[in-house]
């Protein structure tokens, strides 16, 4: 178990401890099995990013072994789950460790993630690194500027070691390209990581970064962090900039951070957050509400289990009685729970997300599509979203709009009675690695490839912020989450509940997974 009784404290560690490696790959799988091969790593990159912060400020671990540690511990595991992709060069790396050593040295200003390493979910851009977005399109353009997020990251201290996978234009819950190929559960290599942020989620999990950024528009943030059993935050339109293709009419898509607690969570929104003249929606407010005490006394809020939607979301059983099993949690701390979900014709809601997401993301895809020498190049859920928007008017892209803020003002009208709505992260536990998506769940026939996200994608046309935790481990060991929702623009209170839910599980009772020598 992976607790703080088994680990040095950040205030006080021994230096020499630090810098202690204790060993190597051992024995285990075949490669693409489900493998009991275990690394055990430095304790460097063990350390959750808060503690990391400290020990680099007080200079008991210098940015050089920081770095040093991590990408030994990349070299080691990344292989077996191929999470990190376009890894930059290691001395290239190291030489940029030093010279944050040397800003150390010198007590010059420094951020708060100084000397982190971090790869970049490769939806966003990094200037002098390669920006695939998962496409063969795109397979050797490198950035030449970095993103607004990016951009800030940067700023805070970080340095960029490569790119986390993701999906094909980030299109589908399951990580696989044909640039960088498929990414693995961090628990099961047989199964799928999810998506699209899963090279961030994998990362995480097997100790390979100490936080990550994502995206998420049908639960990219959600979905990958509950099926490798790490935090990921899928935040309110405006909180993070977004430089976008268009700015006044934005996409549904957000972006936010992943860690392995809730506190690294807010670590990584407080750089994250805050206005941007670049982007004419972001919120005002910075991200200094994020970096204050999450200790909130949780007794008498309500909250309300959304469960299967009534049905309407088929989700697998067991991942209902998992995630049935963590509400207990939110009772332990005084919290009233029980089943309940906003009342709207939710079959219409889910034709207009259809429809609303073939022209967000149909739209940006069309000049692809439209190109004989580019649209071979495209998978078949990138033509089925172009092609949706295409069959659209303008006429029709305003009535559902319209249904949106239907759902929306709905779901407003349920927080005056419900401080919370809790809902799983995904519904059913993570699929084989070598099918493309879930085409039945529960004996429910799916559709679409984006129909077995129902759960959060509903959350997603609520405009809802949305804080995937960890919830536990199915009947065959593998992990699901909650998603804890709360009113427009509530970040802080979504933290606040987690980080009230961590404590009370006991830090989610947190187990390495079997790539980490358990």
């Amino acid at each position: 178990m992976d607790n703080d009784d088994e680990r040095s404290g950040a205030g006080g560690v021994d230096r020499r401890t630090v810098l202690k490696m204790t060993g190597g790959v051992v024995a285990g799988a075949a490669a693409g099995g489900a493998s009991t091969a275990a690394a055990r790593p430095s304790e460097v990159v063990m350390w959750d990013a808060a503690e990391l912060a400290r020990v680099i400020q007080a200079r008991q671990v210098s940015c050089t072994e920081v770095m040093r540690a991590y990408l030994d511990h990349i070299d080691a595991i990344n292989p077996r789950v191929n999470a990190i992709v376009a890894l930059q060069d290691r001395d290239g790396l190291l030489h940029q460790a030093q010279a944050h050593d040397d800003q150390l040295t010198r007590r010059e200003a420094t951020g708060p993630l100084h000397g982190f390493p971090l790869a970049v979910k490769d939806l966003q851009p990094v200037k002098g690194i390669r920006y695939t977005q998962g496409s063969p399109i795109f397979r050797d353009f490198v950035a030449t500027s970095d993103s607004i997020v990016v951009e800030r990251m940067r700023k805070a201290g970080v340095i960029y070691v490569g790119k986390t996978n993701t999906p094909e234009f980030g299109l589908g819950s399951h990580t696989f390209n044909p640039v960088y190929g498929v990414t693995r559960n961090a628990w099961d290599q047989t199964r799928s990581a999810g998506g699209s942020s899963g090279g961030a989620a994998v990362a995480l999990a097997l100790h390979m970064l100490p936080v990550a950024d994502g995206s998420d528009y049908g639960g990219s943030l959600r979905n990958p962090a509950g099926w490798n059993n790490v935090v990921g935050f899928r935040t309110s339109a405006g909180r993070v900039p977004v430089q976008a293709r268009d700015d006044w009419l934005p996409s549904m898509g957000v972006t936010g951070p992943m860690a392995r607690t809730v506190a690294d969570v807010a670590l990584l929104l407080s750089v994250q957050a805050g206005y941007d003249p670049r982007a004419p929606l972001s919120m005002e407010t910075g991200g200094a509400q994020f970096r204050g005490p999450l200790e909130a006394d949780m007794k008498g809020k309500r909250i309300a289990w959304a469960g299967d939607f009534g049905g309407f979301a088929p989700t697998e059983p067991a991942v209902l009685d998992t995630c049935r099993a963590a509400l207990k949690t939110f009772e332990t701390m005084g919290c009233v729970v029980e089943p309940a979900f906003p009342a709207y014709p939710l079959e219409k809601l889910w034709r207009s997300f259809i429809r609303l997401r073939g022209w967000q993301q149909g739209g940006a895809l069309l000049p692809y599509y439209k190109d004989p020498a580019t649209r071979p190049m495209l998978k078949p859920e990138a033509v089925y979203e172009v092609e949706t928007g295409l069959k659209l008017s303008a006429v029709d892209v305003a009535a559902d709009s319209a249904v949106r803020t239907e759902w929306s003002q709905a779901v407003r009208r349920f927080f005056e009675r419900y401080d919370y709505l809790v809902a799983p992260t995904a519904q059913l536990f993570p699929f084989k690695a070598e099918e493309a998506w879930p085409r039945e769940i529960a004996g429910h026939q799916m559709q679409t490839y984006h129909e077995w996200m129902k759960a959060v994608c509903l959350v997603t046309m609520s405009g809802c912020p949305s804080l995937a935790v960890p919830a536990g481990f199915g009947p065959e060991g593998l992990p699901i989450g909650v998603q804890i929702v709360a009113p427009w623009h509530q970040e802080l209170a979504c933290l606040k509940l987690g980080a009230a839910y961590e404590a009370a599980s006991g830090g989610w009772v947190k187990p390495l997974a079997p790539l980490l020598g358990a």
